[in-house]
């Protein structure tokens, strides 16, 4: 049976965290009205003339230090000359030969995929199609200009869910170093692939196709999967194989053609004129190597190390630098690293989920999370009640303290108390007492349940089931 290698490269478009545009002062914002945040430059207007963004070199050059590129210690703007109808001069300003940052790489897992290079460009505008009759089509320019952030992965990717996996932590990375909010709903990450298929005993790579229009990372490694199959098949039945781009379809899970693939000489490059090259100093360098500070892979190991957390939770708290921050900052408060990281993951998540909000806006300080915490592990109150006072302190900020105070949610542990409660629950529900002697052990958790419901859920649990299953044995 004959054995078939994919092979698979990555081109991943980054919008970056700017509030101006690559080459003029526009604003970035998103959302604004069609045409609202456009100048003659981002329009393509004759005589406008390009200056660069500093900003954006500064967090290409971190991602390139964050992805073990070599820097290029000058780098130089080239014309990349092609038509769309939303690209009003005909050409867009990128680099090509020399870009910020080369011949780095990325871990996923053990393996290290390569990262060809690291170059900047802007963006082209929007076109946006009537849907409802489909006679007209409208240019929204607020996008040209955008600088744009292009990784090109080297080709050795082996597989459509490797590729998955690399664009997760690739995602994980750039978030963590504040270049871009990597949201793909606004088109912040978006991702071509080109993928190839040959007979495993050949040397020569096969002909590759690139696939475009790919909004997810699932949908990455659906319509990789798709490609990888028709080649493979392609292959089999000894039918030609042409370069060309194809468009994935996400409603019909396949993907179609759209047009023959350019090579590098099909958009004849040359320097732009209007741009002089620049240069990036050692000290530069050397600075913005130090503003990165800890990446989430040596961070995750750490959590794990040094907190003795497993490798589950160690990877949720490090996936964002504001989430591993307000960890740590909560454990230096309460010094119990898996007790604050399983509310982190099972309650404070949720409600940020719920509430669409971010950790570094959230009314729930890590010092409120860790007195939190740590009035539920001391038994001052119960497990239910510090969930309820959490919901409370993320809706209000109040000090968790100050609440039990004032709602008296302090646990009951005192015997006496809970042994009144429990006797009472026993006269009310004979039949759960019969049921528990005649063998049926569930009963006990719905008594328990009823002298909770009783307490106001303020009798201590422990205490509860341990009085309740004496009485009734």
């Amino acid at each position: 049976m004959k054995e078939f290698q994919t092979i698979i490269g990555l081109e991943v478009h980054v919008e970056l965290l700017t509030n101006s545009k690559m080459f003029c002062w526009c604003s970035t914002e998103f959302g604004r009205q069609p045409n609202t945040q456009v100048c003659p430059v981002c329009l393509g207007l004759p005589g406008a003339l390009p200056v660069v963004n500093e900003k954006a070199i500064e967090l290409g050059l971190r991602t390139s230090i964050a992805l073990n590129c070599r820097i290029n210690k000058e780098c130089i703007f080239v014309r990349k000359s092609y038509f769309y109808p939303d690209l009003p001069k005909n050409f867009q300003i990128s680099q090509y030969g020399d870009p910020i940052g080369v011949d780095g790489y990325l871990c996923i897992g053990t393996k290290n995929i390569g990262i060809l290079r690291v170059h900047m460009e802007e963006d082209t505008g929007k076109l946006i199609h009537d849907e409802r009759t489909g006679t007209w089509s409208g240019i929204d320019f607020n996008r040209s200009g955008i600088p744009l952030m292009e990784i090109v992965t080297k080709p050795e990717i082996t597989g459509p869910d490797e590729a998955e996996q690399f664009l997760q932590e690739l995602k994980r990375l750039i978030s963590y170093i504040e270049v871009s909010d990597c949201n793909m709903e606004e088109g912040s990450l978006r991702c071509d692939a080109n993928i190839s298929v040959k007979l495993k005993s050949d040397t020569k790579l096969g002909t590759k196709v690139e696939v475009k229009n790919m909004n997810s990372f699932r949908s990455v490694r659906r319509a990789l999967t798709y490609e990888q199959q028709r080649l493979t098949s392609l292959l089999e039945k000894k039918k030609e194989i042409f370069q060309e781009t194809r468009l994935w379809n996400e409603t019909l899970q396949i993907t179609e053609p759209m047009r023959t693939k350019e090579e590098a000489h099909d958009y004849r490059y040359f320097p732009e004129p209007d741009l002089l090259p620049f240069r990036i100093d050692i000290d530069t360098i050397n600075r913005v190597k130090s503003e990165i500070g800890e990446l989430p892979q040596l961070k995750e190991k750490r959590f794990q190390s040094e907190y003795g957390l497993s490798p589950y939770d160690s990877a949720v708290l490090s996936s964002e630098k504001t989430i591993a921050d307000y960890f740590e900052q909560a454990i230096s408060f309460y010094a119990k690293p898996k007790q604050v990281a399983n509310w982190i993951q099972t309650e404070i998540l949720g409600l940020l989920k719920e509430a669409k909000c971010r950790i570094d806006k959230c009314k729930v300080s890590p010092q409120s999370l860790a007195k939190i915490v740590e009035m539920v592990d001391n038994n001052i109150v119960s497990a239910t009640t510090g969930k309820k006072i959490l919901r409370e302190v993320f809706a209000t900020g109040t000090d968790p303290e100050a609440l039990v105070r004032e709602k008296n949610l302090i646990q009951i542990s005192n015997t006496e108390q809970i042994e009144t409660m429990i006797d009472e629950v026993l006269d009310e529900n004979p039949q759960a007492v019969g049921d528990y002697k005649s063998g049926k052990t569930q009963a006990l958790g719905f008594l328990v349940g009823q002298v909770m419901k009783k307490s106001g859920s303020k009798a201590n649990p422990a205490v509860v089931r341990q009085i309740l299953q004496k009485k009734l044995d």
